[in-house]
């Protein structure tokens, strides 16, 4: 039996707050990514490790909130548990790899292909995590060309916010790396959503077991919710990371000079600037043509 989908039972609200969500995770994300290549490299993992978490509870949180509003009128939906918290692990480690491979090699060349693709990666892992997490009386079936299309989609845009990230030239790159971020998360998101379809099994079974969508999601969601809003609040009151700009050129971008070098060079040259009494000097100097 064919089961009747509606993804948009609330209209237009749950994509729009999906949107706005993983344009936060992204845009909190993208600058904790550009805020570690101005940073020295001791500080690096930290900032890297906190966009890693921003990304992914964006992602995360952008799935389920537009999963809210995903019924199937034959059937109620039921949500595991486990498989729930497993796909947030899921996608805050692979786009952690990705993160990282950006943040330490750079966002160009085969490192940005890297970066990028595997963040993309991880953003189609979350989401068909998330959607292997729901129980209900009957199966999904998916359309392969169409799901390719999704996971191209996700690495694509990831690649391309991830290169917009690196730029460092402020906050109108940010925030275009944000919403880009944004779409590719959203855009995958009911890209795979239109390869779905269900098939149901007898509807008069037993109950499905497992946590309805109210119980479950509206309180798994404050807590990302809350971790994306008080990161995007520190975010705003650093200015390194709104403007985008190093207070001093980073001195991992200069391979093969040490950090003490400058320090020690200026130190040679000190001795040298006693001779500041240039007076005496142009006397001495004016007497020397004479001796000779």
């Amino acid at each position: 039996m064919q089961g009747t989908v509606d993804g948009f039972s609330y209209g237009l609200v749950t994509p729009l707050v999906g949107f706005l969500m993983a344009c936060l995770g992204g845009a909190l994300g993208l600058r904790c990514t550009t805020r570690s290549m101005l940073v020295t490299h001791s500080w690096r993992p930290g900032w890297l490790a906190l966009g890693s978490a921003a990304i992914g509870s964006g992602i995360w949180t952008m799935h389920f909130v537009a999963m809210m509003g995903f019924t199937i009128d034959e059937a109620p939906i039921r949500y595991d548990k486990p498989m729930t918290f497993a796909s947030l692990g899921v996608a805050i480690l692979m786009v952690g790899v990705g993160i990282f491979i950006v943040g330490y090699k750079g966002a160009r060349g085969a490192a940005l292909f890297t970066g990028g693709t595997i963040t993309g990666l991880g953003i189609a892992t979350m989401h068909y995590l998330g959607m292997a997490g729901m129980r209900f009386e009957g199966t999904f079936e998916y359309n392969t060309l169409t799901v390719a299309l999704s996971v191209v989609i996700a690495m694509a845009a990831a690649t391309t916010a991830l290169w917009a990230a690196g730029q460092v030239k402020g906050f109108l790159w940010s925030v275009g790396a944000s919403l880009v971020m944004g779409l590719a998360v959203s855009g995958m998101h009911y890209t795979g959503m239109a390869a779905l379809s269900v098939h149901l099994h007898d509807t008069s079974a037993a109950a499905t077991p497992g946590d309805s969508a109210a119980a479950l999601l509206a309180p798994m969601l404050i807590g990302p919710l809350a971790f994306l809003c008080l990161a995007g609040v520190v975010m705003m009151f650093d200015p390194l990371m709104v403007m985008g700009k190093p207070v001093w050129p980073p001195i991992e971008d200069k391979p093969g000079v040490p950090a003490h070098a400058v320090v020690a060079h200026s130190a040679r040259r000190r001795p040298l600037r006693p001779l500041r009494p240039r007076r005496q000097v142009g006397y001495r100097g004016s007497r020397t043509p004479q001796n000779r």
